[in-house]
């Protein structure tokens, strides 16, 4: 390999939200990774910054080509540049959009378990969470509630939807056929898009994630997709990101959001990262995505050893997915609630991950634990979590 992910990098010092936060705990919850950057990332951001003036950015045009130029090569998915949008992250985006494309109590759906954020965006800004919980069959595996999903998105208080491509924290890939049922649902019942897709390019080897906008017409006419490079190349903190709108008329209207909300002006470093990185940073991904693989079948393959040695009752499940770098941890042979048992891994156990109820559905048997760190520190967080498993009662 080019590139070293087993090298730990000591954060401290830098105001990590990820490891301030977690104290003497080992920090396994929020979604950034341990590794630095792409090389050629950090080289592009040094040029930048040894330019020494940092004034006011635009939007150049190359901005908007690299980002066409990456879903296609990548995603296969055909891009005209002008559809593209900056703003400062996917969550000011969203929270701008449920403001501007709904009226105030109007329902937003949201399958859950998913991204909490989710919650605040909608909650935040006067409208009413509809959940369409996804269906859980105890052995590892999520599926869509068709019925409850189209009864709820026929109601005509609903007038907008969330969706998570691919879904955090289940860690799916959504197949084209099941977004194609989605995206006609929403068609008929005038439920506006908007996907979620900031962790599509960390899938594993061998397995890509179809884009929303992709699967027809009507899912690209009645959708906004939200885009960054932020997860992929670990730069969340830069606050770059992109909405894809093909229809014109609802791109005006979202371009009016996010300038009315003072979130579409690019500060002095996002032009120079997100260029470096859509146009240099694709043999640093390969990599990257093998190597957070490999940590995810370590990570299982742990597991399965553990439930080896206790008794059937108290045995956890992986749940089966093919994107992110976010494990989700059946626990409910132990416990139906894991905040407790979050908590006593925190403090007992010095390992933190994210407590499921936050997720909503059936979260509260769940823990979310992040596994993009050097191998060895990931070994050591799971041997505490199971250690601390075998200890805890409910």
């Amino acid at each position: 390999m080019t590139y070293d992910f087993d090298i730990p990098v000591d954060r401290s010092g830098t105001y990590s939200l990820k490891w301030e936060e977690a104290g003497d705990a080992l920090p396994m919850w929020v979604a950034d990774m341990d590794f630095q950057t792409a090389p050629e990332i950090r080289k592009a951001l040094r040029r930048r910054v040894e330019h020494g003036v940092f004034g006011y950015s635009i939007v150049p045009s190359e901005w908007n080509r690299a980002y066409a130029d990456w879903w296609g090569r990548r995603h296969g998915l055909a891009v005209d540049p002008q559809w593209l949008v900056f703003c400062t992250g996917v969550v000011p985006a969203i929270s701008s959009m449920v403001r501007k494309l709904t009226t105030p109590n109007e329902n937003v759906l949201i399958q859950t378990p998913v991204y909490n954020i989710f919650f605040n965006s909608i909650l935040n800004n006067g409208c009413r969470v509809l959940e369409s919980p996804l269906v859980y069959d105890g052995e590892g595996h999520y599926a869509i509630d068709w019925t409850d999903l189209e009864a709820k998105l026929a109601d005509p208080q609903t007038t907008l939807m969330i969706l998570c491509n691919p879904h955090n924290p289940i860690d799916r890939i959504w197949d084209r056929e099941t977004l194609e049922r989605i995206g006609e649902l929403c068609w008929e019942h005038h439920v506006t898009v908007i996907s979620d897709e900031i962790h599509c390019d960390l899938t594993d080897p061998g397995f890509a994630y179809v884009p929303f906008a992709s699967v027809s017409e009507h899912c690209a006419m009645n959708s906004v997709t939200c885009m960054a490079p932020t997860k992929t190349f670990n730069i969340a903190g830069l606050n770059s990101a992109a909405v894809m709108i093909p229809n014109p008329v609802l791109r005006h209207k979202v371009w009016r959001a996010l300038n009315t909300d003072e979130v579409a002006e690019p500060n002095a470093f996002v032009m120079s990262a997100t260029l470096a990185a859509f146009t240099e940073g694709e043999p640093w991904l390969d990599e990257l995505r093998a190597y957070l693989a490999g940590n995810k079948t370590v990570a299982r393959s742990m597991f399965d050893e553990y439930n080896a040695s206790v008794p059937a009752g108290r045995r956890i499940i992986m749940v089966e997915g093919h994107a992110t770098y976010l494990l989700w941890v059946d626990c409910s042979a132990i416990t139906h609630d894991t905040d407790a048992l979050c908590d006593y891994l925190n403090h007992e156990c010095k390992v933190m991950f994210s407590q499921g109820s936050k997720y909503g559905g059936n979260g509260h048997d769940f823990v979310r634990i992040n596994v993009a760190c050097p191998r060895a520190r990931m070994v050591e967080g799971l041997t505490r979590f199971l250690e601390g498993l075998n200890t805890y009662h409910a």
